[in-house]
């Protein structure tokens, strides 16, 4: 099960909560929550994955997407608080030089 919880912090920047496994049954809902932000042009979307512990490459897909709009809409997409096990898929991959990525948790 996915939990992904949507605050808008003013107009310009919103946070996305994402708790649970982010997988191929999973990264569909993700990506509900997620398209709905990027229908506006500009602002901010911070994502938290501290509540992510595994990633498929379905997953990393999904925050390809959102990337892709984030950009297409002249907004920031900002990845917060991977854990190592997520990190480590972004940095094998070579895609923590194209995410902006902030902070990684234990």
């Amino acid at each position: 099960m996915l939990e992904v919880e949507v605050k808008n912090v003013n107009e310009h920047e919103t946070w996305v909560q994402v708790i649970g496994d982010v997988n191929i049954q999973t990264s569909p809902s993700l990506r509900a929550k997620l398209k709905p932000l990027f229908e506006q042009k500009g602002g901010d979307i911070h994502i938290d994955l501290s509540g992510v512990s595994f990633m498929d490459s379905s997953g990393i897909a999904t925050l390809v997407e959102g990337l892709q709009w984030a950009r297409n809409r002249e907004g920031h997409f900002v990845l917060h608080d991977l854990k190592e096990t997520v990190n480590d898929i972004f940095v094998l991959a070579k895609l923590d030089t194209v995410f902006e990525i902030a902070g990684k948790s234990a």
